[in-house]
């Protein structure tokens, strides 16, 4: 068996991402290279060939939106100076599995990121952050400017779990093509952009809400948040326009890759993501409220899974584990930080 990584802390207060890859600059590398493996060894000519294609085709959609992170995500890529920076910082396919949970007085994020690229548990780092409304700890990659899950003690826990496809009655890789380039013609905010922006400014729970629910994006999403009281937790389902609220009862509320709401019912339908979303999602209903992670286990824990973690915001706990699909591949990081 090979040793359990340790996950590194980060503090880069005062600072951006760009500073966290100049310190983990080999992780960020190992990251852009797996990147090219994502579908086997077959695939890395491939995916060398399309890569520089896809970073020119998302500088230019990051410049046209005007995105407030461009500068950052520039310089990671000039540092790095290999192609795949500008292409993973606005890739979108992913599935999760997270919700919030009532645990001994206060609520409970829990959440488990499926993505097949290589080494991403392997890679996490811990980034302590701040904006103008407080510090928050993001669960993250060197290279990586946006937020796919994150703890701000004393505010509020947050995840982004991938939205279903929506059908364009073209077949399965019809509606892919399809949507990709309604995104090219949509210049609003990556979702992962849009929850950095919240744990920055937002300073409570509503604020975070009001933030996640009204704010356009460039694609759908699922956002699940998690405040400081027993009320304070929910679902938020997004189209590029449009939301619809799940909120917590019989003590939880979960997501999958797939809507639950009225949503679902808009336009053509959607197709859920992979792997097994209904099934994930009644299982996530039967767990109960332990705050450790010995929740991760199949149909949860896939061959995609690449992190789990669990956030409590009121009492500023935080467990996060790297995983190779359901095997540990980190030791638990655990805040507060011990010496």
């Amino acid at each position: 068996m090979q040793p359990l990584v340790k996950i590194p802390y980060t503090d880069i207060r005062g600072y951006t991402p760009f500073e966290l890859l100049y310190l983990h600059r080999r992780g960020a590398r190992t990251l852009v290279e797996g990147a090219k493996r994502t579908f086997g060894e077959a695939s890395r000519l491939t995916s060398a060939l399309a890569m520089p294609w896809a970073d020119r085709a998302s500088r230019r959609w990051l410049e046209k939106s005007g995105n407030p992170y461009l500068h950052e995500i520039a310089a990671s890529a000039e540092s790095l100076g290999l192609p795949g920076v500008y292409t993973l910082n606005v890739c979108f396919e992913w599935g999760c599995t997270s919700g919030v949970w009532h645990s001994e007085g206060s609520p409970l994020l829990r959440r488990v990121l499926d993505w097949p690229f290589p080494s991403l548990g392997e890679n996490i780092v811990v980034a302590h952050q701040k904006g103008p409304a407080g510090d928050f700890f993001n669960v993250t990659w060197p290279g990586y400017s946006g937020v796919l899950q994150a703890t701000a003690p004393g505010r509020f826990a947050a995840a982004i779990n991938q939205a279903p496809m929506r059908r364009r009655g073209a077949g399965l890789a019809g509606d892919w093509a399809l949507g990709r380039m309604a995104v090219g013609r949509n210049f609003a905010l990556p979702p992962s952009h849009l929850l950095r922006q919240t744990f920055e400014t937002a300073p409570d729970f509503a604020a975070a809400k009001q933030m996640l629910c009204a704010t356009p994006i460039a694609v759908p999403a699922i956002f699940v948040l998690c405040g400081m009281h027993s009320s304070e937790g929910c679902v938020i389902e997004r189209t590029e326009g449009a939301f619809a609220v799940r909120e917590m009862a019989d003590g939880h509320v979960c997501a999958t890759n797939h809507f639950e709401s009225k949503l679902n019912e808009a336009g053509h339908g959607w197709r859920a993501r992979p792997i097994d979303s209904h099934g994930r999602m009644i299982c996530a209903r039967t767990l109960g409220a332990s705050p450790d992670l010995s929740w991760f286990a199949p149909p949860i824990a896939n061959v995609n899974s690449r992190l789990a973690l669990t956030a409590n915001a009121a009492n500023g706990s935080l467990l996060v584990m790297g995983t190779a699909g359901a095997t540990q591949v980190t030791e638990i990081f655990r805040l507060p930080v011990s010496d």
